[in-house]
C-alpha cells in the first residue's frame, strides 16, 4: 500500500495536466496563424472582465491598451507588440479614445470576430473530448472545484 508521502503532488499533477492541455492548444491554433500569446490577447479582449469566461462571450471587444497589458500581467511594451501582431493579421485596430486623447483602444474587427467565435468552437470540441475521460460527475465536480481556486 503507498504511503501519503509517495503520492504525487497535487501541485505537480495540475502543472502536467496544464502542460498537457497547452500543448493541445498550441496545436489548436497553428491552423489560424495564431500564437498562444496572441490567443491571450484576443480572448481577454474579447471576453468582458478580462478573461473570466462567460455566457455570452461574442461581440467586438474595446479595451485600453495599458488594460490590456494589466488583464495579460505583461509590460505595456509587451502587450503593444502583441497588438502589433494582431493588427498585422487585419483581428484588432486600434482607436482613440475619445475622452483621453493619449489613450487608444483595441477594438476587434469582422474578421478578428470570427476568428474568435471560431477558434472557440474548435477549444471547446477538443476540451469536451479532453475530458471525456472523466465522468460526467467527476466533471462537475472537477468544476466546482478549480473555480474555488484563485485566477
Amino acid at each position: 500500500m503507498a504511503s501519503p508521502d509517495d503520492a504525487p503532488e497535487l501541485g505537480e499533477l495540475f502543472h502536467a495536466t496544464f502542460r498537457g492541455l497547452r500543448r493541445t492548444w498550441s496545436e489548436q491554433l497553428a491552423p489560424w496563424g495564431l500564437t498562444p500569446h496572441q490567443w491571450r490577447a484576443l480572448l481577454t479582449l474579447m471576453r468582458p472582465g478580462g478573461g473570466a469566461p462567460a455566457a455570452d462571450c461574442t461581440g467586438s471587444g474595446d479595451v485600453r491598451l495599458k488594460d490590456l497589458a494589466q488583464r495579460l500581467r505583461i509590460a505595456p511594451r509587451s502587450a503593444t507588440e502583441v497588438v502589433d501582431q494582431l493588427e498585422a493579421k487585419g483581428l484588432v485596430r486600434r482607436e482613440p479614445d475619445p475622452g483621453d486623447r493619449r489613450a487608444t483602444h483595441i477594438v476587434a474587427t469582422a474578421s478578428g470576430d470570427q476568428l474568435f467565435a471560431n477558434v472557440q468552437a474548435e477549444r471547446r470540441g477538443k476540451s469536451s473530448e479532453y475530458f471525456a475521460r472523466l465522468n460526467e460527475a467527476d466533471r462537475t465536480d472537477l468544476a466546482r472545484i478549480l473555480s474555488q481556486l484563485p485566477h
